[in-house]
């Protein structure tokens, strides 16, 4: 289906970081990555409503992009933002990335209820690399600790997500890009209440009323791969199981599935690109 109309803003904000969602738009080969790149990218997405939903979003767009890839201001794989601290083994950088909302769509779990908005994400990250992995691909932990906010309600917070994950990363597979990713992802008060909460007035015979906690909001695993079909031109996929089972509102009456499946297929084309090799 058409993405809604007022949630298109943060879909292109989204991608035009290097971000969709958790799915990172495909990169150049790493021996090769240019100093910048801009282009277009086409993308169809089946997304779990929110972490519990029985319903689905789908959506179909064509956005452009910008990458760049300079030693301090980053706008590559999966978030935006400006590096703070470099060592061996270690990155610690503060910017924007996409989040888990559903968008603006109604659903039936929450008809008449307030819409959940489109969320972005800003806030610090710390990332280790951890050395090699099998089959000569890399191991890596990502911390990310950011602010919520609604794009579609003046940026107004919505709380705060912690989303602790092991990635195995692999760049050269049989001539595809590998990310496959293990973790979990908790929420405050505010943030569990904005998924998960139904207010007196928003009760019905069929919904009751739930007062959400903080905590666990479900358990990760994804994977995400790339392919070059020319030097412009290039295919990815993406797909990530959610489980909320054990979660901290797990008897919200607004969870009616353990596990659900977000999943993409899209294009790149790359227009322009740098000769100026990136800073690392």
């Amino acid at each position: 289906m058409p993405l809604p109309r007022r949630t298109v803003p943060a879909v292109l904000l989204t991608l035009m970081l290097g971000a969709t969602g958790r799915a990172a738009i495909a990169q150049t080969d790493a021996a090769r990555d240019p100093l910048w790149e801009v282009g277009a990218v086409a993308l169809g997405v089946s997304q779990q409503a929110w972490p519990g939903a029985s319903e689905s979003v789908r959506r179909a767009l064509a956005v452009p992009y910008l990458l760049y890839r300079g030693p301090w201001l980053r706008i590559d794989r999966g978030a935006a933002g400006v590096r703070a601290m470099r060592r061996e083994g270690f990155e610690l950088d503060i910017g924007v990335a996409g989040s888990f909302g559903s968008g603006g769509n109604d659903t039936v779990a929450r008809a008449g209820m307030p819409r959940l908005g489109t969320l972005v994400e800003f806030g610090p990250r710390g990332r280790w690399d951890l050395g090699p992995a099998p089959g000569g691909g890399q191991w890596r932990f990502d911390l990310p600790l950011r602010g919520v906010f609604d794009l579609d309600d003046r940026l107004n917070a919505r709380g705060f997500a912690l989303e602790p994950e092991v990635q195995y990363r692999h760049d050269a597979l049989a001539g595809w890009r590998l990310t496959a990713s293990a973790g979990l992802l908790l929420g405050d008060r505010r943030l569990n209440a904005t998924l998960y909460e139904v207010a007196p007035a928003y009760a019905t015979a069929t919904r009751a009323a739930y007062t959400a906690q903080a905590g666990l909001i479900g358990w990760r695993l994804g994977v995400f791969a790339s392919h070059r079909l020319t030097p412009d031109w290039r295919v990815f996929g993406f797909g990530r199981l959610d489980h909320v089972g054990g979660a901290a509102n797990a008897d919200s009456p607004l969870v009616s599935r353990q596990t659900g499946f977000t999943g993409g297929l899209g294009l790149q084309w790359t227009w322009q690109r740098s000769d100026q090799p990136a800073a690392d």
